[in-house]
């Protein structure tokens, strides 16, 4: 062991040259070589065309998924400088495209306000794919540089031929690297409706997305918002109902730090508050979230009684009560961000928690003075919510237990896990007694409870919290998770940590499944978030050939074991109706066992996208219901025969 540690010297020191770092780990530089890696390649590089449109230079971008699944994004800004770059001795756009925290971003006045990573997206995008080209417009010539495997500089940059003398831009088209990601397929979704957020994000500004992939696809769909924010909180309430026509739009600007937010309340209970800092979204908030929503509560209360809206008498106004029905976006182009933690999940910055509150009192309080009816309809919604808010505080009282087991054991419906160890122990939600004897049966003792539910619960979409409390099913789920609810959430008392939801392979199974999903995305948000909620996949069917006995989940499975099967083979093939069909050994084997069963885990990688499909869902608007019906029946035709 000493000879071992006298060796340590200099040449034990690995020092990766240029892009290697990058390669070595993707992650650090990314954070995922999923799909979601991949998709990030394409912001980092359509990010230098937004720098570009932030600074006044760029009013249009282009973003194609090529048929290979490269992709290209055009813009019509400068031009990436094609000089030769002092420190390095070669051209500026080769500089870019292969040294790391090289770019406009890094001092030297090119930018007052960036998005992006880190400041490293073109270079990382080069190192993590296979080929990328640059072709760059600018002085009347047109400038290309090509590199592979991984930013290896194959053609130096070269002038390839002449354009027309005003033509400026630059042209990128990249192909990932299949050996550093787990996919290389675009989705079109997943870019559009970030494409979609950039132009809402950036008004005036054009972005059109193409799909060459799709032969019908030959001019692709364009997003220009001149309303900027304002549109996209009109947009964000397509679906539900405005309790005031007005958007309230405030914007101020104070030392290079531009602010602006949008908001428009409508008739729901939930909040949907987004907030970006240059265009990327602080899933955590921050300090410009903070200062907005502390100036909300005070000017609300402050106007309230001023105008005699609410009584001294009265208690005040809380932040939950005035963000009821809210759909708002901030918005922070700040020179110099502070983001906590990697992801760039929460802005750090002191000074814009001052600035967020100065411009939205001063900007909110004058718009309320001239629009008393919105006003008061604001503050009657938020005094509404106030009432049910202190029921729901006394319905909160009646769920809560010296131990939840002793609540059950009087309730007489869980049959729980001896195991006190949440990160092994699981909760199965079974809808029926007859499926829940199976499951008691079929289960785990130590690890695995079992929680009856007796028909579909309460749509919370359309409830506030207090009618919530006083259904029995709900009371029933907050005791046995034991985190509480509502402000008095706290994850840590989260009794397992694999909540399954297990029902019927039906419509009225996906309905109760559904029911469930928006009782604990409205309700128990982290949880879902933390990765703590999963659907069982019990089998459609159950084949026996010979001594072989087979599960399969669908239709499409059971297609594909017979094709393996001799042509005049002998099967039996029994079909399911729901679990309790099933008895406790076949719900074992297929369902239950940690061996063999398929679990789905519930993300919640887009918190917009799935605000909106719970309120599409489950909301009072019947259109959007209709609409998905019509463009999903014959999958539920399938599953429902």
């Amino acid at each position: 062991m000493e000879n071992e540690q006298q060796h340590y010297d200099a040449s034990d020191i690995q020092v990766l040259e240029g892009l290697e770092a990058v390669r070595k780990r993707p992650g650090m530089y990314i954070g995922t070589t999923d799909v979601k890696g991949l998709h990030h390649l394409v912001w980092e590089i359509v990010d230098n065309s937004i720098d570009e449109a932030l600074a006044g230079y760029c009013h249009n971008i282009e973003i194609v998924i090529n048929k290979d699944n490269s992709i290209t994004v055009k813009d019509d800004g400068r031009g990436i400088p094609v000089g030769i770059h002092a420190k390095t001795g070669i051209s500026t756009v080769e500089t870019v495209y292969t040294v790391l925290h090289a770019g406009g971003k890094f001092g030297g006045g090119g930018y007052k306000v960036a998005g992006g990573l880190h400041g490293v997206g073109a270079s990382v995008v080069n190192a993590l794919s296979k080929r990328v080209t640059v072709t760059v417009y600018k002085d009347g010539k047109i400038h290309e540089c090509k590199f592979e495997n991984g930013g290896k500089t194959v053609q130096s940059l070269t002038v390839i031929g002449n354009c027309e003398a005003n033509r400026t831009g630059t042209v990128v088209t990249f192909k990932p690297d299949e050996t550093i990601f787990d996919t290389t397929v675009y989705d079109y979704e997943t870019l559009m409706v970030r494409t979609r957020e950039l132009a809402f994000l950036n008004k005036g500004l054009r972005l059109t997305l193409r799909d060459d992939r799709d032969d019908e696809d030959t001019t692709g769909v364009t997003f220009l918002y001149e309303g900027g924010i304002s549109e996209y909180v009109r947009y964000l309430n397509r679906n539900k109902t405005p309790i005031h026509e007005d958007i309230i739009h405030l914007e101020g600007e104070e030392d290079g730090v531009v602010f602006e937010v949008a908001l428009q309340y409508n008739d729901g209970y939930n909040d949907s508050i987004y907030s970006f800092v240059n265009n990327i979204n602080t899933h955590d908030g921050g300090t410009h979230e903070d200062g907005v929503k502390r100036a909300l509560t005070r000017i609300i209360n402050s106007y309230g009684r001023k105008s005699k809206l609410l009584k001294e008498k009265d208690e005040s106004l809380t932040g939950d009560d005035v963000k009821e029905g809210l759909t708002m976006i901030v918005s922070c182009k700040h020179p110099n961000p502070q983001f906590e933690g990697q992801t760039k999940g929460r802005l750090g910055n002191s000074e814009v928690r001052k600035l967020a509150d100065k411009v939205f009192s001063e900007g909110f309080e004058r718009f309320l003075m001239e629009n008393p009816n919105i006003a008061k309809i604001i503050i009657d919604k938020a005094a509404v919510a106030s009432h049910a808010r202190l029921a729901a505080k006394k319905a909160r009282e009646a769920t809560r237990r010296k131990s939840p087991l002793d609540a059950f054991n009087t309730i007489g419906k869980l049959s729980d896990c001896t195991s006190k160890d949440a990160s092994i122990s699981e909760i199965f939600l079974v809808e029926g007694d007859s499926a829940s004897g199976s499951a008691k049966d079929a289960r785990m003792p130590k690890t695995q409870a079992i929680l009856p539910l007796r028909g579909k619960i309460l749509n919370v979409e359309k409830a506030r919290m207090d009618r919530a409390l006083s259904n029995e099913e709900i009371r029933t789920i907050i005791t046995a998770f034991g985190t509480g609810i509502g402000q008095e959430f706290d994850i840590s008392k989260l009794r397992y940590h694999k909540i399954i939801i297990m029902t019927d392979a039906d419509v009225d199974g996906d309905h109760i499944r559904i029911l469930l999903l928006t009782l604990f995305y409205r309700f128990f948000k982290p949880i879902v978030e933390g990765g703590y909620v999963y659907a069982a996949q019990p089998p459609l069917y159950k084949i026996i050939y010979g001594k072989t006995i087979k599960y399969v989940l669908n239709d499409e499975e059971l297609e594909a074991y017979r094709a393996t099967l001799p042509p005049n083979a002998k099967v039996t093939v029994n079909r399911f109706k729901g679990l309790g069909e099933m008895d406790a050994i076949d719900l074992r084997e297929t369902t239950m066992h940690i061996e063999n069963r398929v679990l789905k885990r519930i993300t919640v990688d887009d918190a917009m996208a799935a605000d909106q499909v719970f309120t599409d869902l489950m909301g009072d608007n019947v259109l959007p219901r209709k609409t998905y019906i019509e463009e999903n029946g014959a999958f539920a035709s399938r599953i429902d025969a």
